[in-house]
């Protein structure tokens, strides 16, 4: 016969107390007159008898669900392409875990309402969230601030008072190019990781054009495109360019947009660094591996989702962060996908 799980009950029983006192003591509630003795006769019983409290007794007591929500703002294809999403998880688990939380997945699509967000909180029962990527357009973000519900950006929205934590994307994307333009190419493509409805494109955009204003290098909109976070769209996007413009490198502003460029250059019978220099954005880890290995900008990826994790439990928990934006530094990983300008 397989040993009875023990209850509250049970261990109320062994430690002479009742089991309002249990759950008091076993879910760590706080403003309560309970001598330490009594705890600590509490905690022993509770190991003793290998009781493990239920969660949703422990979501009642202390009035929280012990779990956050990573809230994507794609489409389940584009997500079931990102190599970099697997690197952000792995930094959410380990805070998480140590933090005895639960980690929930969600997307919420582009024709969402502007409550959105306060509905997936309500109905999911998460005591926060993250939101990965979120787009300039989405005015249901800003409602989470009016509505006091615990969330961090990963990424950054002009004029939204969220806490968040990012990356340079416009002082990277510049040394980028500068990379470029320091290895004497003057016409340099680019190809942007996302729409324009996403800041993290229209910041990466503005870094491209910085460094071309410091080289002195006219900008040309003519050189731009706007990929779709995958694979396919950075294909498309440089075949495009192929056919309609000339230039010796080109910025793609994300390794994931880069496999499809690449790509098309090789199915163009053009090689690269020889006929056109690559840098990217990302550093995932097929970067290194690929074929040249590609000069991109290295996003702390993992650390950006821990710092992101720790300042929601630390606000769930009433800690409010020591300011609004957390900047991670970045990398400039120089390796073979470009070489110098040949005429």
């Amino acid at each position: 016969m397989p040993k009875k799980r023990a209850t509250s009950q049970d261990v109320a029983n062994a430690a002479g107390v009742s089991r309002t006192t249990v759950s008091l003591v076993l879910n760590n509630v706080q403003g309560v007159n309970i001598p330490e003795s009594t705890r600590e006769r509490v905690r022993d019983a509770a190991r003793d008898l290998g009781y493990v409290p239920n969660a949703t007794a422990q979501a009642l007591a202390t009035q929280r669900a012990r779990a956050i929500g990573l809230i994507m703002t794609r489409s389940p294809e584009h997500i079931a392409s990102d190599v970099f999403l697997p690197q952000l998880i792995s930094g959410l688990l380990t805070v998480i875990k140590k933090r005895d939380f639960r980690l929930l997945i969600e997307i919420v699509d582009g024709n969402a309402d502007d409550r959105a967000y306060i509905k997936l909180a309500q109905a999911k029962h998460i005591d926060g969230m993250i939101i990965l990527t979120p787009r300039s357009t989405d005015e249901g973000i800003k409602k989470l601030d009016e509505m006091n519900i615990p969330a961090v950006l990963i990424g950054g929205i002009p004029e939204c008072r969220l806490t968040s934590v990012l990356a340079d994307d416009r002082a990277a994307s510049q040394q980028a190019v500068e990379h470029l333009t320091a290895q004497g190419h003057t016409e340099i493509a680019c190809i942007l990781n996302a729409r324009e409805i996403y800041p993290d494109a229209q910041n990466r955009l503005a870094g491209y054009q910085d460094a071309l204003k410091k080289a002195d290098i006219p900008y040309r909109d003519s050189l731009v495109r706007f990929a779709d976070f995958d694979p396919q769209s950075g294909q498309v996007a440089m075949e495009d360019l192929l056919k309609k413009e000339h230039f010796s490198a080109a910025f793609i502003a994300s390794d994931n947009v880069a496999m499809g460029a690449k790509r098309a250059i090789r199915e163009a019978n053009l090689h690269i660094p020889e006929d056109i220099s690559i840098v990217s954005f990302d550093d995932i880890p097929w970067a290194a591996y690929a074929d040249p290995p590609l000069t991109t900008v290295r996003i702390p990826a993992q650390e950006m989702a821990s710092k992101a994790c720790v300042l929601l439990l630390d606000m769930i928990h009433g800690k409010k962060p020591s300011r609004q934006t957390f900047y991670l530094k970045t990398e400039l990983v120089i390796r073979q996908s470009t070489q110098p300008y040949r005429p």
